[in-house]
C-alpha cells in the first residue's frame, strides 16, 4: 500500500508541475484577458483538486486549507467558464452568480456540518455534486453542440478532445467521489484517479499550447475585403460566388448552415471554412451570418419607408428564430438596442 501511495503521490505532483507550466505560459500569452484569467484560475482548481484528494492525511486545518478546499470544489465551475470563454460563447451573469453561490454556501455548509454524514452535509453534497453534474454537462454540449458553427479547424478538433479527456474525466471524478466520499482515503480508489488527472493534463495542455494563436487569440475587427494578394485564384473565384449568394440575401434563410451554404455553392465544407476563417476573419460561422444580417437590419431601421415595421418582423425577416439572439447581435455590433438606433437614425434624418 505504501508503494501505491508513493506512485500516487508522485503523478499527483507532476500533474501539479504540468499544471503550474501550462498556466504561466497561458497567462503571459496574448489571449484575451478574460480567457487568461479563466485557464489560470481552472488550473490552480484542478491542482487544489489533485492536492486535497489525495491519500496522505494532510493538515486539514487553517486559513489556507479552506481556500484549497474552496478551490478545489470550484473546479466544475471553473471549469463551464472556460468552456464558454474558450468557444467564445456569452456568458449568463445571472448563471455564474447563482452558481458562485452555491459554490460558496456549500463550502462554507460543510465547515459547519462538519462529516458528511451528518443531514446537513448529506444535502449539501447532494446540491454541490448535482450543480457540478450540470455545469460539466453543460460545458460538454457547448463543446459539441456548437463545433458546426465553429471555423477554426483546430477548435473544432480540441471541442471533441475536450469532450472525451475533460468531461469523461470530470465525470468520473465525480462519480467516485458520490461512492466512495470527497476525501478518499484508499490509494486503490485515488490511484487509477491521480492517473487520470495526470493523463487529461497532459493531453490538454498539449492541445491548448500546440493550438496557440488559433484557439487562444484574441478577435480582431473583420474588414469586408481582405488583402488582394492573400487570395488564390480559386479562392477568388469562391469569394465572388460567395459575395453573389449573399446578396442575393442567401443569409436571410432561417437556421442556414455552412454545410448548407458550401452545397448551394458547389463546393466542399473544408473549402468554404477556409475561405471565411483565414481569408475573411471570421471565427464562427454566426460572426458572418450576423455581420450581413445587422447589416440589412442597420439599413431597414435606419430608412424611414420602413418606420412602422415593427422590430420583431425584421428580425424574423432576416433568419432569427426569436428576438433575443436578434438583439444580442445587434447590440453587440452597434452598442445600442435596435429600437434606440432606430429613434437616433430617423429623428436625425
Amino acid at each position: 500500500m505504501d508503494r501505491l501511495i508513493l506512485i500516487d503521490s508522485a503523478m499527483r505532483l507532476l500533474t501539479i508541475g504540468q499544471l503550474v507550466l501550462i498556466a504561466l505560459v497561458i497567462g503571459r500569452g496574448r489571449a484575451p484577458v478574460r480567457l487568461r484569467i479563466a485557464t489560470v484560475a481552472l488550473l490552480f482548481c484542478i491542482c487544489a483538486y489533485s492536492m486535497i484528494a489525495t491519500p496522505i492525511q494532510l493538515g486539514t486545518a487553517g486559513p489556507v486549507w479552506a481556500a484549497i478546499q474552496l478551490a478545489a470544489q470550484a473546479t466544475p465551475m471553473l471549469l463551464w467558464v472556460f468552456a464558454h470563454l474558450l468557444f467564445e460563447r456569452p456568458l449568463d451573469r445571472r448563471l455564474v452568480t447563482g452558481g458562485a453561490i452555491i459554490v460558496v454556501s456549500c463550502w462554507i455548509g460543510f465547515g459547519v456540518a462538519g462529516p458528511v454524514a451528518s443531514n446537513l452535509g448529506l444535502w449539501l453534497g447532494a446540491l454541490q455534486r448535482g450543480t457540478s453534474l450540470a455545469m460539466v454537462a453543460h460545458a460538454m454540449l457547448i463543446a459539441l453542440g456548437e463545433r458546426g458553427d465553429d471555423l477554426i479547424e483546430k477548435r473544432r478538433r480540441l471541442r471533441v478532445g475536450f469532450v472525451v479527456v475533460v468531461g469523461v474525466l470530470a465525470v468520473m471524478v465525480m462519480v467516485i467521489e458520490m461512492i466512495f466520499g470527497f476525501r478518499h482515503t484508499s490509494a486503490i480508489v485515488t490511484l487509477p484517479q491521480a492517473a487520470a488527472i495526470l493523463i487529461g493534463t497532459m493531453a490538454l495542455g498539449s492541445a491548448l499550447l500546440q493550438s496557440d494563436p488559433d484557439i487562444l487569440f484574441a478577435p480582431v475587427v473583420t474588414g469586408d475585403e481582405p488583402p488582394a494578394p492573400s487570395l488564390s485564384p480559386s479562392d477568388h473565384v469562391l469569394k465572388q460566388k460567395l459575395d453573389a449568394v449573399m446578396a442575393g440575401g442567401i443569409h436571410r434563410e432561417p437556421g442556414l448552415s455552412i454545410g448548407v451554404l458550401a452545397e448551394r455553392l458547389g463546393t466542399p465544407e473544408h473549402r468554404l471554412r477556409a475561405l471565411i476563417n483565414q481569408r475573411l476573419g471570421y471565427r464562427n460561422f454566426s460572426a458572418f451570418l450576423n455581420h450581413h444580417r445587422i447589416g440589412d437590419a442597420k439599413a431597414m431601421l435606419a430608412d424611414p419607408a420602413h418606420v412602422d415595421l415593427p422590430i420583431l418582423t425584421i428580425a424574423m425577416d432576416l433568419g432569427y428564430g426569436s428576438p433575443a439572439p436578434f438583439n444580442r447581435a445587434f447590440r453587440e455590433d452597434t452598442g445600442q438596442a435596435p429600437s434606440d438606433f432606430r429613434r437616433a437614425r430617423i429623428v436625425r434624418n
